[in-house]
């Protein structure tokens, strides 16, 4: 006779085990919101690149991507058919010919604010929705997270650039 598989209480904290954990909710939720934003007729990148810009209006394009954590040539096309669908507009940099500072038409800023509106109503019913503490808690172990995995970063450049 075998013994019953111990309950996920009494493994122990698995790190691995928490990675996939994390990566699953981050999957469940981006397709949450996926399917909200498309009801208001935007896409993840389109929300992504709109959002951004409500936070700094200005940016070049260079700057945007790198918000965005891609490349400039990632960013190129989707900015092309934000433009053309009088969401963003281009407007020069007084002294730099090769760049243009990116802004918000009123078009896009409604949208944008319509997208961070189901967003934020996606937070509050599920993240929102735990204790105080346990957000507390999760919090400062996001931040202890986010440094460890920027040190991480750091060092894989920097063996990269040796």
């Amino acid at each position: 006779m075998t013994s019953p598989s111990p309950a996920p209480a009494d493994l122990g904290a698995d790190p691995l085990r928490i990675w996939f954990r994390v990566i699953r909710l981050h999957r469940r939720a981006l397709n949450t919101v996926a399917g909200e934003l498309k009801a208001i007729g935007l896409s993840i990148p389109q929300f992504d690149l709109l959002s951004t810009l409500t936070e700094r209006e200005g940016l070049s394009q260079q700057e945007l991507a790198e918000r965005l954590y891609v490349t400039k040539g990632n960013v190129s096309g989707l900015l092309d058919r934000m433009v053309e669908a009088d969401l963003v507009e281009r407007r020069s940099i007084p002294g730099d010919r090769r760049s243009n500072a990116l802004y918000l038409t009123k078009r896009g800023r409604d949208l944008a604010e319509k997208g961070l509106a189901a967003q934020r109503a996606y937070v509050q019913r599920t993240l929102g929705s735990l204790p105080e503490k346990d957000l507390a808690d999760l919090e400062r172990i996001v931040l202890a997270w986010r440094e460890l995995a920027r040190t991480e970063e750091d060092a894989s450049l920097a063996k990269l650039q040796r």
